[in-house]
């Protein structure tokens, strides 16, 4: 096929078009100049768009302001950028002919804690969480009119952090690049009329009836549940979190997409060893997701 991925310079975009290359013709557009966007401006520019859907088959939707624009950018540029050229991409996509939309959503919307699965209720707080559901809908309003077959991908945290926190992170509410580019190829690959959502994250060893002793006493749980996890922050003198608040059930997502998440907690650990800048080592102040206005910092998600 021939794929059109927006978003493409960025970090989950760039993921995409490597893996997406293996299979397909692709093409990338991104307002930043890279070597994987072939179509350089602004996502709300029509002209453009126009071009670069021509001959397109699937599009591969990830371009979007992000969780560290917050505060940093003006709400109205959230509705032009994520919701405005979403809907403007929908429109010219359905008159290009394209088939089928992959959108790259969060799990960021939900805002809820305790099992988090693709029937839990979305509660947006932000500006950047409401556009993304706004988004959302109005890809979902397109496809039950028969513009494309779209697939909406709810993907967890997916950022360098502290080797720790990133680890457990992946059993609960975490996932590495290669397993959303994968979870896409996957997409594509089992594209269908109408419309279907998936939330994406790391293979969790959890159950639902573990959720109120994760929230209790985490370090329990843990060490029945993963136990060489427990032994490698023991053999480095980690410390394990008190609590786990929340866990992303990803199992919807492994059935419909034939898809299994491949790099779990040992990969942070081998990559941490590796000196890896996709691992942040112990003890580094990470930017905060939701920095202060004031505080300048690199888009994390992408």
């Amino acid at each position: 096929m021939r794929v059109l991925v927006t978003g493409a310079s960025g970090r989950i975009g760039r993921a995409l078009c490597v893996r997406l290359a293996r299979e397909h013709q692709v093409s990338g557009l991104d307002r930043t100049p890279s070597s994987t966007a072939h179509w350089v401006g602004d996502l709300g520019d029509a002209p453009l768009l126009a071009r670069a859907l021509q001959g397109i088959d699937a599009v591969v939707h990830t371009a979007a302001l992000h969780a560290p624009q917050v505060g940093r950018v003006d709400e109205a540029e959230f509705g032009r950028i994520n919701v405005q050229a979403t809907r403007l991409l929908a429109a010219l996509a359905a008159e290009a002919g394209v088939r089928q939309l992959v959108y790259t959503s969060t799990t960021a919307l939900f805002g809820a804690t305790g099992w988090v699965d693709e029937t839990t209720p979305p509660q947006p707080r932000t500006v950047y969480h409401r556009s993304k559901l706004a988004a959302e809908q109005a890809l979902q309003a397109a496809a039950a009119a028969g513009a494309f077959g779209l697939t909406v991908l709810r993907m967890a945290r997916c950022f360098p952090e502290p080797a720790p926190q990133m680890a457990v992170a992946r059993l609960h509410r975490g996932i590495d690049a290669r397993d959303v580019a994968e979870a896409h190829a996957r997409a594509l690959a089992t594209a269908r009329p109408g419309h279907r959502c998936y939330l994406l994250s790391g293979a969790t060893p959890f159950q639902p009836g573990d959720m109120a002793r994760l929230q209790a006493d985490a370090p329990a749980v843990l060490r029945q549940r993963a136990p060489a996890l427990v032994a490698a922050f023991a053999a480095r003198g980690w410390p394990l979190p008190a609590s786990i608040d929340r866990v992303y059930a990803p199992a919807r997502a492994i059935a419909g997409l034939g898809w299994q998440p491949r790099y779990g907690p040992d990969e942070v650990l081998r990559q941490l060893d590796d000196e890896s800048s996709e691992v942040l080592p112990p003890g580094f102040l990470a930017a905060e997701p939701h920095p202060h206005p004031a505080r300048p910092v690199e888009d994390p998600c992408l």
